[in-house]
């Protein structure tokens, strides 16, 4: 008979260690006072509660496994879930843009494109 693998303990301190108190603190700051994912930049809806791909969570901007602190506010982030695993645990670029540069989200580009027409 062979051996299960064992799970490897969960020992990330905004999980279940000394950070998680001050995690969910900041978790509810940040749920008060952001309403726009700091990933994709679109509004997120509150309406949506777990496991809904668009519900509300907290991301990391610099991931814990890359050094980032688990529970400093200036390292949270609002964001929907699917975004913040699609983002898992990669750094993003910050980009600064100009006050009068317009921001213009791609998701108003068509999804499809009819070729035959071209």
């Amino acid at each position: 008979m062979q051996e299960q693998p064992r799970a490897r303990p969960n020992i990330r301190p905004d999980h279940n260690g000394t950070q998680r108190a001050q995690f969910e603190s900041n978790k509810k700051r940040i749920y008060a006072t952001q309403e726009i994912c700091g990933i994709c930049g679109q509004k997120v809806d509150f309406g949506f509660k777990f496991p809904h791909p668009l519900s509300p969570c907290i991301d990391h901007i610099i991931p814990v496994s890359k050094g980032g602190h688990p529970s400093d506010i200036g390292n949270l982030q609002l964001a929907h879930m699917t975004c913040n695993r699609q983002k898992s645990d990669k750094l993003s670029l910050q980009i600064e843009f100009a006050k009068s540069d317009e921001l213009v989200p791609n998701n108003d580009l068509p999804q499809t494109f009819d070729w035959r027409n071209v």
